[in-house]
């Protein structure tokens, strides 16, 4: 039977993580968060941030600007609290609530990390306080394009002429770790308004470096209660996103009446097998980053289809009041949700016994015009075989009973900003093909690609990140990473995850 699984109990250090990831810090901007505040400490003066100004460049230069109420002011949380605190480790939920920023996606994937207080501890420092050597700095760390970056922020936020957060903010006034947290991924990213529409599964991202499996839940696999059972056994992160079917009533309304929100971001906080009168029945249980607006139909909280369960069942899992957490079936799940984000822990911050048994490489390349931009296999144009490639020797794990078994293997291609602003330049259409081959020591040449397909293929997308989850024989294969047009500029990272390979 399927174990018990309520709300994935959050533990203040679950597993022991692996190797120290954040050793090396290579900022964005170098600025070195124990320097500064040492000198604001010496010198007795509260830190300013020229790099990301308290002024109206920092929020934005289009839409976010015209939302922005009357006499805005930048303030210290002293100035807004008497006794400020960065962080209330003793709370069950995120309690935060979304600003003006429509970044609700931003808020779902923290949502998902304060499962994992220890990761939340790597991304958001504990140490930090407005008391104990307080300087008006505040540091955050991000895995940004291949490597985890230090971001140093002043705690200048903005207000309204009220003394009230206009961005993200805490139901408990006095708490702001959230709202800094915001401020310093709006510095990493261009501005608060670069955090304008975004999806679930880049923040799980920058918030671990994992790599993501993407569901389409209209297509899902009929395996798909054991895929998300894995997945909350081995600490995945789980995200996805809720889409109106029409655009129009997404327009005019946003909750609509079955309760959940178009476009939204929710987070998956635990599974369940129930028995019913009728049988048995799984159950997901799912979260409102805002905390409110629920569910209506079956399995809400004032569903009839509670009263199918044993009383001691029902006791357990029904929680009547409105806090943004609820349950509904697997098939209903399925119906009014579209994508489906499972976040695959890396090895450094898995449990030292799990690390072990997953193998994880990150190779970085370019495409450049005239040189290794290629593009696609369908332009037609020959140039295809320009593209970088790259040797994937995939071996059979040693605990592998068959040595010719499939092995499970995630690629994943992800390209960089071409601006500062990550909202300013569109993403380039991107995927891979996958070949496999003999041998291992050279490039394959242009003929080769006119004369064979590819084994495997990504399919093009416009998206930061693309990844595919295969399930492949053991032997060499050759990844040709490209954009889908040629002379296409762009630099990029390559991972692949699996439990035993070689990359080069």
């Amino acid at each position: 039977t399927m174990p018990f699984l309520p709300c994935l109990k959050k533990k203040k250090s679950p597993v022991p993580l692996g190797k120290n990831i954040f050793q090396k810090h290579t900022p964005p901007i170098q600025q070195n968060y124990q320097a500064l505040l040492e000198k604001c400490l010496k010198d007795k003066c509260l830190f300013t941030d020229d790099n990301f100004p308290a002024d109206n460049s920092s929020i934005g230069t289009g839409v976010l600007l015209k939302k922005l109420p009357q006499n805005l002011q930048w303030k210290r949380p002293h100035a807004l609290h008497k006794s400020p605190v960065f962080y209330a480790a003793n709370r069950k939920q995120l309690d935060l609530c979304q600003g003006l920023v429509e970044n609700c996606w931003f808020l779902a994937a923290l949502e998902a990390l304060t499962f994992h207080q220890d990761i939340l501890a790597a991304v958001v420092p504990q140490n930090q306080s407005f008391e104990r050597k307080y300087a008006g700095i505040f540091h955050f760390r991000f895995w940004h394009f291949g490597e985890w970056v230090d971001v140093v922020v002043d705690d200048r936020l903005p207000v309204t002429e009220a003394g009230e957060l206009i961005f993200v903010s805490s139901v408990y006034k006095n708490v702001f770790w959230g709202a800094l947290l915001e401020k310093a991924y709006a510095k990493l990213y261009g501005s608060y308004e670069d955090l304008q529409i975004g999806r679930v599964s880049e923040a799980l991202v920058d918030f671990t470096g994992g790599v993501n499996t993407r569901i389409k839940l209209a297509a899902a696999p009929p395996d798909l209660w054991d895929i998300l059972t894995r997945a909350t056994y081995s600490r995945s992160l789980m995200g996805f996103s809720f889409t109106s079917v029409s655009l129009s009533s997404m327009q005019t309304t946003k909750v609509l009446k079955n309760g959940l929100v178009a476009g939204h971001a929710y987070t998956v906080t635990g599974i369940r097998k129930v028995t019913c009168q009728y049988g048995p029945e799984n159950l997901v249980r799912l979260r409102n980053p805002w905390g409110k607006i629920e569910w209506k139909g079956d399995w809400s909280d004032s569903s009839y289809k509670w009263e199918l369960l044993s009383p001691k069942e029902k006791i357990l899992l029904r929680k009547n009041k409105e806090d943004g957490e609820f349950w509904m079936s697997l098939q209903d799940f399925k119906i009014h949700f579209v994508d489906l984000v499972i976040c695959k822990l890396t090895p450094d911050l898995m449990s030292q016994e799990d690390g072990k048994k997953w193998m994880y490489s990150l190779k970085r390349g370019r495409w450049v015009k005239g040189s290794t931009a290629g593009g696609s296999l369908r332009c037609c144009n020959g140039t295809f075989w320009m593209n970088p490639q790259y040797w994937l020797n995939v071996l059979p794990a040693e605990d592998s009973k068959r040595s010719l078994s499939s092995c499970k293997v995630a690629i994943s291609l992800m390209q960089k900003y071409s601006s500062k602003h990550r909202n300013r330049a569109p993403h380039l259409f991107i995927g891979f093909s996958l070949y496999k081959y003999q041998e291992s020591n050279r490039k394959l040449p242009p003929a080769f690609f006119t004369r064979h397909q590819p084994n495997k293929h990504q399919v093009f997308l416009d998206e930061r990140e693309v990844t595919q989850d295969f399930h492949l024989e053991p032997g060499v294969y050759v990844i040709v990473p490209s954009t889908l047009q040629p002379q296409q500029e762009s630099e990029f990272i390559l991972r692949v995850f699996s439990r035993k390979h070689v990359l080069r």
